[in-house]
């Protein structure tokens, strides 16, 4: 005659086998099983911030507004190749920018960047206007210069948005520089920028493409 188990010999199996279970899941997932609610909320990935309407969207619909905190706060990767010009001779800079919220509508971006000639960095300031799409942006160059742009922000049903920034002029190794931009929230992991500079009274011509990639992005 076979032996029964006890219910307290089943219980402890049926609990053993569900710590196996967790502690798979949680292997598989990357994290920790003694991680808590920010190491959670840290490996989320970023969303599109189309609507959902339930149903295919219309020519009137109206297109959604940017959350600039949600799409830009963390840390992405950068390498910038741009040419000669007043601000310096031609490069490529490599490096990282982080991303936060400092105020209702006030972001700080900070890049530690390197390029032949060492390290530098460079604090971006913007003051973002969700209602009205509108912002500005002020930068900080270690390298010895600060410039600010005035501009709008423009989004898409296919939840693409674009940022037009137009630089003011100002003065760097004697001469008159004007830094436009125009940014291309392309997916929720990475995003394009397309510079162009002026010089003096002179036509803007390009100044780097840049790409910038989440670091949680899929490898």
């Amino acid at each position: 005659m076979s032996p029964v188990a006890s219910p307290q010999r089943h219980d402890h199996r049926a609990a053993r086998r569900a710590a196996v279970a967790t502690a798979l899941a949680l292997l598989l997932s990357g994290t920790s099983p003694g991680a808590g609610p920010a190491a959670l909320a840290q490996q989320e990935r970023p969303t599109s911030q189309v609507p959902t309407l339930g149903r295919p969207t219309r020519p009137d619909d109206p297109a959604p507004l940017l959350d600039f905190g949600r799409y830009f706060t963390g840390t992405w990767n950068v390498s910038w190749e741009y040419p000669e010009s007043p601000l310096g001779p031609a490069d490529v800079a490599d490096g990282t920018t982080s991303y936060r919220q400092v105020g209702p509508s006030t972001f700080e971006a900070s890049s530690t960047l390197t390029n032949s000639a060492g390290a530098f960095t460079v604090k971006d300031t913007f003051e973002y206007q969700r209602t009205e799409q509108t912002i500005t942006r002020t930068v900080v160059d270690s390298r010895g210069f600060t410039y600010t742009q005035t501009g709008s922000v423009t989004g898409d049903l296919g939840g693409q948005f674009t940022i037009r920034l137009e630089g003011k002029p100002f003065t760097h190794q004697g001469q008159t520089v004007r830094v436009n931009a125009v940014m291309r929230l392309l997916s929720p992991f990475n995003f394009r920028v397309q510079f162009t500079l002026s010089t003096g009274d002179g036509p803007f011509t390009n100044f780097g493409n840049p790409w910038w990639r989440k670091e949680t992005a899929p490898r």
